[in-house]
Order: structure tokens, then sequence, then C-alpha cells
């Protein structure tokens, strides 16, 4: 069963570096697909500028004739923080066999310890780490502190078991970041380029971020 990739975060707004990212990895570890799955509040964030609704919109734009890329809203339906571990129980709920990976980046990794019941989400899904310049990324010693296990030794070991492996994931880097493409639209730069024509167009239409 192949498995199934997991990208959360704001996506505030929505850019080419988070849909890389997907595509790449679903490249990368034989993935069925990814979904995305925008926050309602993150716990470990600032509140986001643009609505709950809008940021749903921006995705569902940027993703549009790309199959291997879903949006999936449950967030965005439940009240209060966007906690990880409530997501991956839902999803698991909903997909008991299916090898789930979360995929996160390596600054999401070094700050693990910062989760809402971050012990519980390595029996719920495979946490996927996608390296990311200034962080050192997963190592030995880190994953048998924290979870008395080795690294995976490649994407082969994702789909064995619906969850329960670490794997170190290089990807072609993609600096891109939504708190720049806000500074550029506040201040009446132009982000093309940054995030999907599509995402742009509706930014300027509705008026958001300046």
């Amino acid at each position: 069963m192949k498995p199934l990739g997991i990208l959360g975060g704001t996506f505030d707004p929505v850019h080419h570096g988070h849909l890389r990212l997907a595509l790449e990895a679903q490249a990368a570890l034989g993935l069925s697909g990814v979904r995305l799955i925008p926050a309602r509040r993150q716990p470990l964030r600032e509140e986001t500028m643009a609505s709950p609704a809008r940021r749903l919109e921006m995705l569902t734009l940027a993703i549009e004739g790309e199959s291997a890329l879903t949006t999936d809203d449950r967030e965005l339906r439940r009240e209060g923080p966007s906690y990880t571990i409530d997501t991956l129980t839902s999803l698991r709920e909903e997909l008991p066999r299916v090898p789930l990976c979360l995929l996160m980046g390596g600054d999401s990794w070094e700050g693990l310890e910062r989760w809402h019941r971050w012990r519980e989400l390595i029996d719920l899904a495979h946490l996927v780490v996608v390296h990311r310049p200034g962080y050192p990324g997963v190592s030995a010693a880190r994953c048998r502190q924290r979870f008395d296990r080795e690294p995976a030794a490649g994407p082969g070991a994702l789909a064995a078991t619906p969850a329960g492996e670490v794997l170190a994931l290089a990807l072609p880097p993609l600096a891109i970041s939504a708190t720049r493409i806000r500074t550029l639209l506040r201040e009446g730069g132009n982000p093309r380029y940054l995030l999907p024509d599509p995402v742009l167009q509706y930014i300027r239409n509705h008026r958001l971020y300046t």
C-alpha cells in the first residue's frame, strides 16, 4: 500500500516552496499523493493575516489541475488550536492501514519537544524530516533519544508499516518565505514567480496583505 503524505501549515499565503516540497516528496518517497492541511490556528506561531476561508481558497487555486495534491480542511473545521496529534488521530481513524508520512522541515524537527503530545506522533505516522539549511537534521543519537529507535535506512521502510519510522529526506532547496511575500505586498513590491499566478491574482482582487 502506497504511503500518503501529510503537509500542514498556515499557507498564509501558499507559495511555490510549499508546492515544490510536496511534489518532490511525493516523487522521492513514492507517495500516493500529498494532502495539504491548512491550520486554523497554529499554537507556536502568530495569528494568520488571511482568514481560514481565504487561505483555503488560495490553496485550492494553487493546486488546481495537479492530481498528486489535494486539500483537507479538517483543521479549519475544528475549533481551537490546530494540534497535529488531533489531525493525525482523525486521519488514522479514517485510514487505519494506510502508511501516513508527516512531512516537516528541519526547523520543526529541532523544536519537536514544543509540540503538543509530540511523543505520540510517531505512533500515528512516519516522520519525514526535510533538510533545511541552518539546521543539523536527523541524527541517530537524537532519534534514539526521542523515540528509542534508529532513523529509517530509506523510503522503502515507509510502505512496510502504517507508522513508526523517522526518515531524513534531502530535497532541492527552494528558499521562499510567506513572510517575504507578505512584506513585498505590504510595501508595494512584486512577488510574482514566488507563488502561483492565480494565487497572486486572488490576493490582489481581495486586497490581502496590504
